[in-house]
């Protein structure tokens, strides 16, 4: 059985799940090597397409890592409220970004499962700190009550220059993003599943 029992990851998975089909799986599977999920979303008088890669966090996919980051325009780094490891994991996913990634890369950081606030261990204004200090978007959000993540993608949208301004017939901004993932079992997977 593929499914997770006691151990949960940081919900990367279950935030894309939630953006892009507004559903939510308390029990939602391991990312096996990656998905690929689109979802429009209406800026202004633009829409905006994500093209999102998310891809497994397990250190044996971690050779693949920069094929799915490199050249992305924007990346959500995911951590865990409740576990500070992870807050740390995140941050060293920027530091490899902000090495390897494309250099106007948009980089939103995401403090995970904020429905469980009562056990949280890591602290808003930590994080809302760093992530000032290294020039990231941040919010706090649940996949499970959807609070935040559809405001997370359109902060995205908003950071993100506009394409093919001289070319009005391309009324699409085409976005591909990439969910890190900071779990301290999965160093260089560039998004990974629960």
């Amino acid at each position: 059985n593929s499914r997770r029992g006691k151990y949960m990851a940081v919900g990367k998975s279950s935030l894309v799940l939630r953006f892009v089909k507004g559903q939510f799986d308390e029990f939602q599977e391991t990312t096996i090597g990656a998905a690929f999920l689109a979802q429009s979303v209406c800026l202004d008088d633009t829409t905006v397409k994500f093209e999102i890669w998310d891809t497994a966090g397990q250190e044996r996919y971690h050779s693949l890592a920069p094929m799915y980051y490199r050249g992305a325009q924007a990346a959500i780094i995911v951590f865990d409220i409740t576990k500070p490891e992870t807050f740390e994991r995140a941050k060293a996913w920027v530091k490899e970004l902000q090495r390897q990634a494309s250099p106007n890369i948009v980089i939103a950081l995401a403090g995970n499962k904020a429905d469980l606030a009562e056990k949280r261990l890591v602290e808003y204004e930590e994080a809302q700190t760093y992530a000032e200090d290294t020039g990231l978007l941040f919010m706090e959000t649940s996949a499970k009550t959807a609070m935040n993540v559809n405001e997370l993608f359109l902060a995205i949208a908003k950071k993100m220059p506009k394409t093919d301004t001289q070319n009005p017939t391309h009324a699409a901004r085409h976005r591909g993003v990439n969910l890190q993932d900071p779990d301290a079992h999965s160093t260089r997977a560039c998004c990974g599943g629960n």
